[in-house]
């Protein structure tokens, strides 16, 4: 592919002798010519030029002007210019290289100096041009690669958030449901894309917790005693300690691989895991404070953490267990009011019972006898 080379000088005189000088590279050059800066600029925004060499003077935008504009141009920035002067003040030179020129010969030119001049501008700018693509083909494979651990991430986090309902033996897309639902209920009170996009993330982890209570407890028929109820309700705190920046892993790792966690992110903790955590350990917590781990009252609980407390009661209602028939939507709705104020935050409770026929619809799409499907009409 032949090599594209701008010529600009408003004396005719000058660009046909440009032309005749260069003539015996036509074979591997490209060569356009104009008579001014602007007339030169339009050339540059309409097509792609591998060198430019300009005189000093013209009227209008001089050659200095010329090149100030084009190192403001995204599109012109990396081209190598060479200026043409016949002026012979000492600070003409530092002048064009201050503003980026690539190099500066003194007019009359000598054709083989120029020609000289140009292969050696055109093969750095091949250069460059080289770097680039390798630089763009770097960053696609980043982008690949961030696109597939992100999938990742999230596909780990509903593998988590079931690894406790099999636990609990609700099986089936219950967390799933929880994750759409608040998402729907998020947006409807109005919250931000970054809260609602990492609440659906995070809800289903709200009771990862139950991994760490015994089966001869999380799976016992009839009611709990005392001391196995205090036992149970430790779900709440062990998902927290489970969801914690902090892991053991994760620091045995890095001492491993001799690398500090604060050479990756910093002290700052991963918000998707704050929140997660947040919701393992406050979304038993009862709005008129009589709630587990820490009886917080009200707006002391985690907004995440409220919306998430309603969308499991009301799925959980609304579908079936070994212990209990699905309860129709009207009975969920009339079961649930009954506790707004006393467990549950009576502005959820509102959007929520404006949202029924959306989480009619997930329950619909995702219920128990269907595959797990994230995406269908609830990815964010």
């Amino acid at each position: 592919m032949k090599r594209r080379i701008l010529f600009i000088d408003d004396e005719p005189n000058v660009l046909d002798g440009l032309r005749r000088m260069l003539c015996g590279e036509r074979d591997r050059w490209r060569l356009s010519f104009a008579d001014s800066a602007e007339a030169a600029l339009d050339r540059m925004r309409a097509a792609d030029f591998d060198a430019v060499v300009s005189d000093v003077n013209m009227p209008g935008k001089d050659g200095f002007a010329l090149l100030a504009e084009m190192r403001t141009d995204d599109r012109t920035q990396d081209v190598p210019v060479i200026i043409l002067t016949g002026r012979h003040e000492s600070d003409i030179k530092r002048r064009a290289l201050d503003l980026g020129a690539t190099d500066l010969l003194n007019k009359p030119v000598d054709s083989q100096d120029l020609i000289a001049r140009l292969r050696s501008v055109i093969r750095l700018k091949g250069y460059q041009d080289e770097i680039k693509g390798q630089n763009a083909i770097l960053e696609r494979k980043v982008e690949e690669r961030t696109a597939e651990l992100a999938d990742s991430r999230l596909d780990i986090i509903w593998r988590l958030g079931k690894a406790a309902e099999y636990r609990d033996e609700e099986t089936g897309n219950h967390v799933v449901r929880v994750g759409c639902s608040c998402r729907v209920l998020a947006e409807a009170l109005g919250a931000d894309r970054e809260f609602v996009e990492m609440l659906f993330l995070t809800s289903p982890l709200h009771d990862i917790g139950k991994i760490g209570v015994p089966d001869s407890i999380l799976l016992k028929r009839g009611p709990l005693n005392d001391d196995e109820w205090s036992v149970m309700k430790r779900h709440c705190v062990i998902g927290a300690e489970i969801l914690r920046e902090d892991s053991k892993v994760m620091n045995a790792f890095l001492t491993w691989r001799g690398t500090r966690k604060s050479d990756l992110n910093g002290n700052a903790q991963s918000p998707i895991l704050k929140m997660a955590s947040s919701i393992a350990l406050t979304h038993h917590e009862w709005w008129d404070g009589t709630g587990y781990p820490d009886g917080l009252v009200g707006e002391e609980i985690p907004l995440e953490s409220r919306i998430v407390a309603l969308a499991d009661a009301y799925d959980a209602l609304c579908s079936e267990r070994p212990y209990k028939r699905a309860f129709s939507d009207a009975e969920a709705l009339r079961l649930i009011r009954d506790e707004v104020g006393r467990h549950f935050d009576p502005t959820v409770y509102a959007v929520l019972e404006e949202s029924t026929k959306e989480l009619k619809r997930i329950r619909a799409e995702l219920c128990d006898e269907t595959p797990c499907l994230v995406g269908m009409g609830c990815t964010p």
